[in-house]
């Protein structure tokens, strides 16, 4: 029976090929999409792809390298379920290195056709062959959706989402989603369906999809994709955020062996990119008796050991809150935590490590930040905030003595990091853009040897 199954799959599989290349398909009823495609992770081998169905069906999708149009493959078919949101992830595991490929979804055996190019690719390999690919990678956070019947009274939080057609349009790479990418409201806090709901509600915006279908997505998260504003390691539902975070996006892991949580890591090209969870571990913010830790010691241990073996030209380290703002405010690193920050810099300088950038959200507004350390190693951390959340007013003069003259932005954008240049002299461009699609600064990081 496995073989004839297998049989029966190849020749649909071969037919709905044939079919498309003479122009004939019929495409199924866009209502079985809720939302999706969306493109996560790449590597060499493997491509993740992610799709939500408005009830239970069965899901694959077939792809084929750009170009070669009879030479497709497909995944494994996934039957989605309420219990899991009625999400698929879908692995393409028929990829081969540094290649662009076209894809479909079929949803209960029916072609979806999008008014929008869905396509991915994987990465290169390089290594002792060449310099390493330029490329180019989006960062934002801080996603207010607005829902009028939950929402709270007054003007609304939620600014105009055209930002995510200017995302798109700039055709990056890839994007990280730095934290805040939702907003849990009071009605979704303390049950799994309003957790899966306000995820459901904001990933099935239109103006978000064809930025989903097109470049691949990583994400971290922050208080209000955890949990209550300000939320910690109290938050008694944290298990049911992070499935519903686990569900959702489409990063390459989920958490240390052992310690849950959503930390990860990825390459792209000759970049390292550390995911924290700057929530699960955290302490909260006021308690006197409590060790005051955001990351917690197997995190901080587990990140300063991975920096001191990786052998990238940078190393961008992503989380949700600002770690070099000395600024005591808000939730800073520098403010309620003070002594943890002090460690983690203390041997970032005792280790040597060189061309570390933080990249962090939260703050609604953007800027720079740069810090020498005594042994002249300098660390930067690039805020980048909001997309579409209400921005700040007066966080200008808040007292962030490292800030990078120039840098602070306190209405929607978001960054480009553009990486360019052999091996050993890599550039790092990062540029604001603002939802209109206009540049608003660029500096540029060289690579320290």
């Amino acid at each position: 029976m496995t073989e004839l199954h297998a049989m029966n799959r190849f020749l649909l599989l071969f037919a709905l090929i044939v079919i498309r290349t003479l122009g004939l398909a019929q495409s199924a009823d866009h209502s079985l999409l809720r939302s999706g495609p969306m493109v996560g992770y790449s590597d060499y081998k493997e491509v993740m792809l992610w799709v939500q169905t408005a009830t239970a069906a069965d899901v694959w999708i077939t792809y084929a390298v750009k170009g070669q149009r009879m030479a497709a493959f497909s995944t494994d078919t996934v039957r989605t379920r309420k219990e899991e949101a009625f999400v698929a992830k879908l692995v393409a595991d028929k990829v081969q290195p540094d290649n662009r490929y076209v894809y479909q979804v079929h949803i209960n055996g029916q072609a979806i056709d999008l008014p929008y190019p869905t396509e991915f690719q994987s990465q290169a390999l390089w290594q002792w062959r060449e310099d390493p690919p330029d490329f180019s990678m989006a960062f934002g956070s801080c996603t207010y959706i607005n829902e009028p019947e939950v929402d709270q009274p007054g003007t609304p939080y939620g600014q105009d989402m055209g930002i995510f057609q200017t995302i798109s349009a700039r055709q990056p790479d890839a994007m990280v989603w730095l934290g805040d990418n939702i907003y849990l409201r009071e009605v979704d806090w303390y049950t799994r369906t309003g957790i899966q709901h306000r995820y459901t509600h904001a990933r099935s915006q239109p103006a978000l999809q064809p930025l989903l279908a097109n470049v691949h997505h990583y994400a971290i998260w922050d208080d209000h994709d955890f949990g209550p504003n300000d939320s910690d390691r109290s938050y008694i539902h944290k298990d049911k955020t992070r499935e519903a975070f686990e569900l959702f996006w489409a990063n390459p892991s989920t958490g240390l062996d052992g310690e849950h949580g959503i930390t990860s890591f990825f390459q792209w090209a000759d970049i390292d990119f550390f995911l924290l969870d700057n929530r699960f571990f955290r302490s909260p913010n006021d308690c006197q008796t409590c060790d005051a830790t955001i990351l917690g010691k197997a995190q901080l241990d587990w990140l300063i050991e991975a920096l001191v073996y990786s052998k990238a030209s940078f190393k961008v380290v992503v989380i949700g809150g600002q770690v070099l703002n000395p600024a005591p405010v808000f939730e800073n690193y520098a403010h309620h935590h003070g002594q943890e920050r002090l460690e983690l810099l203390r041997r970032i300088e005792t280790e040597g490590i060189r061309n570390v950038l933080f990249v962090s959200g939260d703050r609604h507004h953007t800027e720079l930040s740069q810090l020498t350390l005594d042994n002249g190693i300098t660390l930067y951390d690039w805020t980048v905030s909001p997309l579409t959340s209400n921005p700040s007013r007066n966080n200008e003069r808040e007292g962030n003595t490292l800030r990078v003259p120039g840098t602070y932005v306190n209405d929607q954008n978001f960054g480009i990091m553009t990486v360019t240049g052999p091996r050993k002299d890599r550039r790092m461009n990062l540029t604001i853009v603002d939802a209109e699609g206009n540049p608003r600064w660029t500096r540029e990081i060289r690579q320290e040897r």
